[in-house]
C-alpha cells in the first residue's frame, strides 16, 4: 500500500521571536510517521500569503491532509485547533508590515470551519505520548487562524483534511517534546 502524503508546516519567526519552534519541531520530524510520507514546508508569517502557498504546494504533493503548526506564545500545552473562525484581528503587524482589525478571512465565506482531521483523538495521542495536550477552540485571530480558515475553506468539500496544532515556546515546552507531540498527532489520524 502506497504512504498517504501529508504536508506538513510550520512557520518563520514573528514578533519578538528569533525562533519559532513550530518549524524547528516540523523540521526535525522524520520523513515517514506511520503510514504518513511527510512533505514539510517553511511559511511566511504573512495574512493570506501563507495559506496560498501551503494551498499551492498541497495540490502539487497531492496531500491527503494537512498539518500546520504555529506558535502560541503563553501557553504551556500543545493545542490541536477544532475551529477556525472568519476574521482578521491582532494587535500586531504580520511579517510583511500588514496590521488587520477585524477584516473576514473570506468576505463571502462562512462565520467558522471545523477541523477536518480527528483533532479530539490527535489531543489524547499527543497526552499519553507524554505531551501536555489541551484541545483548544480558539485559534486566535492572528496568521495562524487565517491559515487554518483559508484551508479548511478552500479544501471544503474535497478529500483533503486538515488541522492546526499550536505548540509554546521552547522555554514551557522542549523541542524534543514538540516534536513528539506532532508525530504522536501524526500517528493519530
Amino acid at each position: 500500500m502506497d504512504p498517504k502524503t501529508l504536508l506538513i508546516t510550520g512557520f518563520a519567526p514573528f514578533g519578538t521571536e528569533s525562533v519559532n519552534p513550530s518549524w524547528e519541531a516540523v523540521k526535525a520530524l522524520p520523513e515517514h510517521i506511520g503510514a504518513w510520507s511527510l512533505h514539510k514546508l517553511l511559511l511566511p508569517v504573512e495574512y493570506g500569503r501563507a495559506a496560498a502557498l501551503a494551498a499551492e504546494a498541497a495540490n502539487e504533493c497531492g496531500a491527503d491532509a494537512i498539518i500546520c503548526a504555529g506558535l502560541a506564545a503563553g501557553r504551556t500545552a500543545v493545542t490541536p485547533e477544532a475551529v477556525g473562525i472568519n476574521v482578521r484581528d491582532a494587535a500586531i503587524p504580520d511579517n510583511a508590515g500588514r496590521k488587520c482589525e477585524g477584516e473576514p478571512v473570506e468576505p463571502d465565506g462562512p462565520a467558522a470551519f471545523f477541523s477536518t482531521l480527528p483533532v479530539r483523538k490527535m489531543t489524547e495521542a499527543i497526552h499519553d505520548a507524554g505531551v501536555s495536550a489541551k484541545l483548544s477552540y480558539t485559534a486566535g485571530t492572528y496568521v495562524c487562524n487565517d491559515l487554518l480558515y483559508t484551508l479548511l475553506h478552500r479544501f471544503s468539500g474535497t478529500p483533503v483534511r486538515v488541522a492546526f496544532v499550536h505548540i509554546p515556546l521552547e522555554k514551557d515546552l522542549p523541542l524534543k517534546d514538540s516534536i513528539r507531540a506532532l508525530t504522536a498527532a501524526i500517528e493519530a489520524i
